[in-house]
């Protein structure tokens, strides 16, 4: 299985580097419950085992071409959190800051590739080009998205977190996909190659990914194949560009909505959450690298079809 970027790192040191974040995760967990126990008042209306599927859903999610938004919205509507209009706060807000526990996994598994990227930026001296232009494209990569979620996030909130929007979203993004794979145009261009130009692109395409169920790991990684990035480097760029992006919104939304996600569902659930969405996006993200590297993308349009038909089937059924 190839690294992410540490590509002088043995693959013994490498195996270890799972078990670690298992631990990890489990010391966050015995605190959550510990919280749990301590700060719970009542009921809360989202349980341990909701919290865990959340995250579950989350950290497998976040990173393939599928859309962790547009599931998240399934299963908040499947569990009821959105029966009520606290409740939908609530659970739009939480779909958005349980992205924290993918992040965490991604500055994990990539700590080396981005501490090289942050030397070449704060280090006056530092004659590391290369992280220099990574560094630049990544924060030209996220400006466009990040203005247009900052003019018209609640407009989007509004229109289109609904789930025929998702559903629309899925399906034609596996169409996308199913095109995209039948066209066969690759590139071998390195992720040490991009430059700013094709950090203006991807951001400027990721804006798409505000509509859930859309997936900003999806646009992005076709942006960057389609600027002849290879499949791992292009999967490796919609992780970094994740970092900023999801990071950035999730302080935002922590910042802005937190004190709802605590009143309608606690603490000690969010935190579970947070912990189950961290471990299983770091296995997510191990996988798709070396999955992508060989099978390609198609599949993942046959699973956004089959989703969107079965949801719509769903919807027109109440069960959703």
């Amino acid at each position: 299985m190839p690294p992410p970027p540490e590509t002088g790192t043995s693959p013994r040191v490498r195996a270890r580097r799972l078990p670690r974040i298992a631990v990890g995760v489990g010391l966050a967990v015995v605190v959550a419950v510990l919280a749990w126990s301590v700060v719970e008042s009542g009921d809360q209306a989202l349980s341990i085992p909701e919290a865990l599927l959340l995250g579950v859903v989350e950290g497998i999610t976040e990173y393939l071409p599928v859309s962790s938004t547009g599931h998240l919205n399934v299963v908040n509507d499947l569990l009821g959190l959105t029966d009520t209009e606290a409740g939908t706060d609530a659970a739009n807000a939480y779909a958005i800051v349980i992205q924290l526990g993918a992040i965490l996994a991604v500055l994990g598994l990539y700590r080396q590739r981005i501490a090289r990227t942050l030397r070449a930026v704060l280090v006056p001296r530092s004659d590391d080009d290369d992280g220099r232009r990574l560094a630049l494209a990544l924060v030209a990569a996220f400006v466009p998205a990040g203005l247009t979620a900052f003019v018209f996030g609640d407009l989007i909130k509004d229109r289109l977190f609904g789930m025929w929007p998702t559903l629309v979203a899925w399906f034609v993004g596996g169409l996308v996909i199913l095109w995209w794979s039948r066209k066969g145009r690759s590139g071998d261009r390195p992720l040490d190659d991009i430059t700013l130009r094709d950090g203006l692109i991807i951001g400027v395409v990721q804006i798409l990914a505000l509509w859930p169920g859309v997936s900003r790991s999806l646009v992005t990684i076709i942006a960057a194949m389609s600027r002849r990035f290879g499949a791992v480097a292009a999967v490796e760029i919609s992780f970094l560009l994740g970092l900023i992006t999801l990071g950035i919104a999730t302080v935002y939304e922590g910042w802005d909505s937190g004190g709802t996600i605590v009143d309608e569902f606690g603490l000690a659930a969010p935190l579970v959450g947070l912990a189950a969405a961290l471990v299983s996006a770091a296995v997510a993200v191990r996988w798709l690298v070396t999955y992508l590297e060989r099978r390609g993308l198609e599949v993942f349009g046959w699973y956004r079809i089959a989703i969107a038909v079965v949801g719509a089937g769903l919807l027109a059924a109440g069960v959703i």
